[in-house]
């Protein structure tokens, strides 16, 4: 999860996404309350597959990536759960 180039490839693919619906949606974790930061790791590692060490790598360098390219439902499913312990989700 490095920095993300959406500079360019946006400029070209603009066209084409206002003519079909987004299906594939982006869930970063943007911040969370550190009071409930284990919490977070484990709903993080419930839903990515994770080991400890890497969610918690995930968690602690928030804004990150939780799941890329899934479907609104489950975007909608993830967000509620890492809502709910105390993160602040962004849905893209």
């Amino acid at each position: 999860g490095g920095p993300v180039m959406a500079g360019g490839a946006a400029a070209g693919g603009e066209a084409e996404a206002a003519q079909e619906e987004k299906t594939a949606f982006d869930v970063k974790l943007e911040a969370f309350d550190a009071a409930k930061k284990l919490k977070v790791i484990k709903e993080v590692r419930a839903i990515t597959g994770l080991g400890l060490k890497e969610a918690k790598e995930l968690v602690e360098k928030a804004p990150s990536d939780v799941k890329i390219g899934v479907s609104k439902e489950e975007a909608e499913e993830i967000q509620k759960k890492l809502e709910e312990v105390g993160g602040t989700i962004k849905v893209e």
